[in-house]
């Protein structure tokens, strides 16, 4: 894009080898376009995301700002005016032939705010991903002679061999409620068709819960916890405590979103990653998105250079400095992958087959703003008991109705 010089205001939370990621991507789109100057402002996750409307309210706020998925977030400023719809933008860059419609649903509302993955686009895609799936120590796989699981019951007879040898099979805590649920998720994507998910998850109304795989996925997951394969006293685990236990090597497996674990430059040799075939079929389908999605405020005054921008976030060039800082593209399949870092290559290899297949499911919590809370706390129970996965599965409607009862009303 030539003409006048043009500084463009973004809002963004990517620090440390995040930040350096974006560094070199602002880096090489000032040398694409050199009349156009970017200018960071970077403060953590938490306080963009509650400041981020006030800050699109003011007239000298950001041009582009990084806008969080759901009801909350993005569908109250679309529904505020405070963000951009990028429809024409989207046929211009041809971002609506590019973008999986599976990608593209995540980042879609109606004008009035009411209907979540159908309308116009309000945001899109940086080309790096956040999935959930299956981690494995391969060096503790090795020395007990099995494989690295391809299917869920290759994953179950590796975890009983697991523990048959006295080791932990899966790596566990259920203590907080929102990130224990990486483990039902991850497996609910195994049983439900994409758009089944994706229906129930944007409010269509017309799927009900039992359609979404997560009367199975309870059902899998609490006879995982009897047959003790979760780290012992793991209603007692913290997150952050059963992580460490997956990297000192403590346990074969782990359900967590990627991106969540340090690997050492050793632990990158012998740990890997993988998105398991649905059971029924075995069509790759996982809970993926990526890892932000850019707006432009609706008070920019330089909205062209803008989507320059954030079509440059998604392309092959973002991408691929993204695998160079160590972290998982998206969108784009032909990248060179660093040969010493076998655990990145395996997630790189589970995000290439899901865009393959399209089968991107969001985040089941995207459903309501207190889904995460609801399906943690009934986790907790279904280990204790206290619940079937039938009533699991009733309390999650339950929410979901309240939900969609209140967004009714207005």
């Amino acid at each position: 894009m030539s003409g006048k010089d043009v500084t463009l205001k973004i809002l963004d939370f990517w620090q440390n080898d995040e930040g350096k990621w974006m560094d070199s991507v602002v880096t090489a789109f000032e040398k694409k376009h050199p009349n156009i100057t970017i200018k960071r402002t970077t403060q953590d996750w938490g306080q963009v995301n509650n400041t981020v409307g006030l800050r699109l309210a003011d007239p000298n706020g950001p041009d582009i700002a990084l806008v969080n998925n759901g009801w909350q977030a993005m569908g109250t400023l679309a529904k505020g005016g405070r963000i951009l719809n990028l429809d024409a933008y989207s046929r211009l860059y041809g971002w609506d032939k590019e973008f999986p419609d599976t990608i593209a649903r995540q980042t879609e509302f109606t004008s009035d705010g009411k209907q979540m993955g159908t309308g116009s686009l309000y945001a899109t895609p940086a080309a790096r991903s956040s999935l959930i799936g299956l981690y494995y120590n391969k060096e503790i796989l090795d020395k007990l002679g099995l494989p690295v699981p391809a299917t869920l019951a290759d994953f179950e007879k590796d975890a009983a061999a697991v523990k048959a040898a006295g080791e932990v099979p899966i790596a566990y805590g259920s203590v907080d409620k929102g990130s224990s649920t990486a483990i039902l998720f991850a497996t609910q994507n195994l049983y439900a068709a994409a758009d089944k998910i994706g229906d129930f998850v944007y409010s269509n109304g017309t799927v009900p819960i039992t359609d979404t795989g997560i009367v199975q996925a309870a059902t899998d997951v609490k006879k995982w916890s009897d047959a003790g394969w979760f780290t012992p006293n793991s209603a007692g685990i913290q997150y952050a405590d059963a992580q460490n236990d997956f990297l000192a090597g403590k346990a074969a497996f782990r359900f967590e979103y990627t991106g969540s674990l340090s690997f050492s430059d050793a632990q990158k040799q012998t740990f890997g990653y993988v998105q398991l075939p649905q059971v029924d079929g075995g069509k790759i389908v996982g809970t993926g998105a990526s890892a932000a999605n850019l707006a432009i405020s609706a008070k920019s005054k330089n909205p062209d250079a803008a989507a320059a921008f954030l079509d440059f976030m998604a392309s092959k060039t973002a991408a691929q400095l993204a695998v160079d800082h160590g972290f998982l593209p998206l969108l784009h399949s032909d990248l060179e992958i660093p040969s010493g870092n076998p655990e990145l290559a395996s997630e790189i290899a589970a995000q290439q087959a899901l865009d393959k297949s399209n089968g991107y499911t969001p985040y089941f919590d995207w459903s309501t703003p207190t889904m995460l809370d609801t399906m943690g706390g009934q986790l907790q129970q279904l280990y204790a008991g206290q619940v079937t996965p039938k009533q699991l599965a009733e309390a999650g409607q339950k929410d979901y109705d309240a939900f969609q009862a209140q967004r009714t009303k207005g």
